[in-house]
């Protein structure tokens, strides 16, 4: 057959082909990673919700659906507010528990927090973030929005990916009885768990969702206002009779959480952090998570001309891989917790002249494999207190628990941690909210703590032990970890110009740079950008499992050229290929003009949009 070509001229992008047509509204749009979830979303709306309101249900029900994550997870939002035209943060990230410390993992010969089981557990974040949002910013109860995820817990009809995936992650789920209670649902037979097409029932976790909302209707009857109703089952989840059963069945499986760290555990509203690229200004969630890599690499990248360059081309993709790694090095030696001690220099990490230092340094002709942190410090009046640990970093001695093994797919565990799937949610209305999350934690195979039916987070795994990788991300009770985790919104003269988000750990910040480029310098439409094929480095640490690094190693499409491969070859690259490399993003783009919503849902899995 022949060879597909991709085109590298700007205006032949604009007639690429999609496998899934553009969503398009004019009232509201619901899209997420689930058809039955957009659904929840659809129904939400069509009963006059607004878009917070579609964006809760959804994230119930993906929760309810195992959709690489559960009700234990953790949830980052990004909210517009069309009353104050502000971009709202939601941090809904859990924390380590108490007894988490380094010492602790170390004495148990760990390099790092496991990557599963008890023990990688941070204390559960989406409850709270779906109620705050909720009580702050919906107009509907608890009981309505919940509503679509109660009658799936119920019995909903699993899809084949999440049948494979339970089959798959058996022998694990075996090991922690109340997982194996939900999950082995056929004991003794040729397949144990669940089939495809076959009704998932989850008793514990409806009765705890009937829980919240039964606490939320006597609070109503009570003569509290709907917020405050809110609250009281929120109230009830992380110091009633639910967060007794979760720390029991938590604690009687090895884990460290208790109640005191359940309750003390807020969820933050806070300011996003911005850049301005060519007048579009782009917001990302703060240092807990790696959101300001897109930043930074959209300042290193405006000191170029990527238009004249061309889509895909050698040089433009040479120009993005060393951007972004000189963006992903910042943040695997500075992101951390913001309210953890000590202070990440965001405001120098952030800054223009900066990422004109940072653009300067890259070799325009070869792959810099090397490639290391920078100093931020002087880019906010400051000195580094970190120059010993930043000069030996990379070091033999202090990479020697980060293996280089450049052909990325001889090693699967390697593979599905760096693109460790989880689920994105957007949701817009014709009143100006617009919400971007990218929710995940507790996927399977998840331990369920006790009789809530509720998944524990994995997230513990993100932290290191040692302080020489990085100073700012060290576990501590109490602190969240830097996550992959990473909602976006970008704003055009004021007014909401895109809502994007993907799923796939590392990889995310990548193909939703490269998604937004596609639209702001090539001139694709969102369902196009969405589906455009993508590259991927492979070259900064795995934030899971063993925190791997492989330098010069890229995931290409298969349609590319074989010019396109060489030239990228000689420049010091290692190809892999695959048949899809969009990564899997939703988005939502506003035709201001028309007055109406353009809708991308991804053709990479089960991603599915409805729009009105």
């Amino acid at each position: 057959m022949p060879e597909k070509r991709i085109p590298t001229v700007p205006s032949d992008l604009a007639k690429l082909p999609t496998q899934k047509p553009v969503l398009h509204g004019r009232h509201w749009m619901a899209i997420t990673g689930k058809p039955l979830a957009a659904t929840a979303g659809a129904m939400t709306f069509q009963k006059g919700g607004n878009a917070i309101d579609a964006a809760c249900a959804m994230l119930a029900a993906t929760c309810t659906m195992w959709d690489v994550l559960s009700w234990g997870g953790e949830t980052q939002a990004l909210i517009y507010h069309p009353k104050t035209q502000k971009v709202i943060a939601i941090n809904a990230l859990g924390v380590a528990p108490t007894g988490a410390t380094a010492d602790f993992f170390k004495k148990k010969d760990l390099k790092y927090p496991p990557g599963d089981g008890p023990l990688s557990a941070v204390t559960p974040g989406t409850p709270g973030g779906l109620m705050t949002m909720l009580a702050e910013y919906g107009t509907m109860s608890l009981k309505e929005i919940l509503a679509p995820a109660i009658q799936l817990a119920e019995g909903y009809p699993m899809e084949k990916e999440t049948a494979e995936r339970i089959a798959n992650n058996k022998n694990k789920l075996v090991k922690w009885p109340y997982s194996k209670q939900v999950f082995i649902t056929h004991p003794g037979e040729g397949v144990e768990t669940p089939r495809a097409g076959e009704l998932f029932k989850q008793t514990d976790l409806l009765a705890t969702l009937k829980k919240l909302v039964d606490t939320e209707q006597v609070a109503l009857k009570a003569g509290k206002s709907r917020k405050e109703a809110i609250y009281a089952a929120y109230a009830r989840f992380y110091q009633g009779d639910i967060a007794q059963e979760f720390v029991r069945g938590c604690q009687e499986q090895g884990g460290l959480i208790t109640m005191q760290d359940l309750a003390k555990w807020k969820v933050l509203t806070e300011e996003p952090v911005m850049t301005d690229y060519k007048g579009i200004r782009v917001y990302k969630l703060k240092q807990w998570t790696q959101g300001p890599a897109l930043l930074q690499s959209l300042n290193i990248l405006e000191n170029f001309d990527l238009k004249k360059m061309g889509y895909n081309t050698p040089n433009y993709i040479h120009t993005l891989y060393q951007a972004m790694n000189m963006a992903f090095a910042d943040r695997d030696f500075y992101y951390g917790d913001p309210y953890v001690a000590p202070e990440e220099p965001i405001k120098g990490l952030l800054s223009k002249e900066y990422a004109k230092e940072r653009a300067k340094r890259i070799n325009l002709n070869q792959n810099d494999s090397l490639v290391k942190p920078g100093d931020p410090y002087p880019f906010e009046g400051k000195s580094n207190p970190f120059l010993s640990i930043l000069e030996k970093w990379g070091s033999p001695a202090t990479s020697a628990v980060l293996p280089n093994n450049p052909n990325i797919f001889s090693d699967p565990d390697y593979l599905a941690g760096f693109f460790a799937g989880t689920t994105s949610i957007q949701a817009a209305d014709k009143e100006g909210w617009v919400v971007s999350i990218t929710p995940s934690g507790g996927w399977v195979p998840a331990v369920i703590a006790g009789k809530t039916g509720v998944g524990m987070s994995q997230r513990m795994q993100a932290f290191v032990l040692d302080p020489n990788e990085n100073p700012f991300n060290v576990v501590a009770p109490g602190k969240r970890p830097r996550v992959t985790l990473t909602p976006s919104l970008a704003l055009k003269d004021g007014k909401p110009f895109l809502s994007f988000a993907v799923q796939g750990g590392d990889s995310q910040d990548q193909n939703l740079l490269q998604f937004f480029l596609n639209i702001v310098e090539f001139g694709m439409n969102v369902q196009q950008a969405c589906e455009a094929p993508n590259f991927n480095s492979f070259q900064m640490r795995s934030s899971f499992d063993k925190h791997e690094t492989k330098p010069g190693s890229m995931l290409m499409n298969e349609s590319t050229t074989p010019a396109i491969r060489q030239a990228l070859e000689r420049m010091g690259y290692k190809l892999s290929f695959e048949p899809r490399t969009s990564g899997p993003i939703n988005a939502i783009f506003f035709d201001w003009a028309n007055g109406s919503f353009w809708g991308g849902s991804s053709n990479h899995g089960d991603d599915y949009g409805i729009g009105w």
